[in-house]
């Protein structure tokens, strides 16, 4: 899961652009759709799709959840790229399904008095997470794009620690969530940079990847804090 590299420029700065906005402001548009849809997508059968890909192995469900996010992303990109708006529309919705499928299964284990709680705590969390990263990489005028590699480089060792974790040695499952959700972290910084300093690429390009980093951070997050919640009871 790499966004496309064009020639950028490196500067320091916390002033934000029009441009810059409009992918702020349309990353979260999608990114609120899609809490939405896993809150109402818990009262559905929708809301056991995680139990049944997972309950088989591990694996099956992060390479099914992956290749739908991987699809989406590159069919969305293709329909911007080619201004076809229907091609586009497809994309997004086979994110927003995804997203919103696995983390109405996620949040389908809280009861349902705490599930609006645990959505807005995690997107309390998230929101957070989220600015920390974006204030560290606007406060240092360096490139970012290692992080795109170091990205890929952990979502690759995290299904693999799942895959092993699945069959050998189930200690490892946590290693490959860890992984995983450090893969979604370092992609978020990378495609804040790109919005700072890639200033030429395309506004529904970048939208596109700010909004698949943080829905990965939110569903990753959404876990812990529902462990907490549930912990707390």
């Amino acid at each position: 899961m790499s966004s496309v590299e064009t020639p950028h420029e490196t500067a320091r700065g916390f002033g934000l652009s029009g441009r810059e906005v409009r992918v702020i402001g349309g990353a979260s548009v999608l990114m609120a759709i899609n809490v939405a849809l896993m809150y109402a997508f818990v009262a559905t059968p929708l809301a056991v799709v995680n139990d049944y890909l997972f309950g088989i192995a591990p694996i099956l469900g992060v390479v099914v959840y992956g290749a739908a996010i991987t699809g989406g992303q590159l069919v969305a990109e293709r329909g911007v790229t080619n201004g076809d708006t229907g091609i586009a529309f497809v994309g997004m919705v086979l994110l927003q399904l995804a997203f919103g499928v696995f983390g109405a299964g996620v949040l389908s284990i809280a009861p349902a008095d705490v599930q609006l709680q645990v959505l807005g705590l995690t997107a309390l969390v998230v929101a957070v997470v989220t600015a920390l990263i974006s204030g560290y990489v606007y406060a240092r005028s360096a490139t970012f794009e290692h992080w795109g590699r170091f990205a890929n480089f952990a979502f690759l060792g995290g299904i693999g620690a799942i895959a092993i974790g699945s069959f050998v040695l189930p200690e490892l499952l946590l290693v490959g969530f860890v992984l995983v959700f450090l893969g979604f972290l370092l992609r978020l910084g990378y495609e804040i940079w790109q919005v700072r300093d890639n200033r030429n690429a395309s506004i529904g390009l970048q939208t596109i990847g700010v909004y698949i980093a943080v829905a990965g951070v939110f569903v990753h997050v959404l876990q812990l804090v529902l462990r907490y919640v549930l912990s707390q009871e």
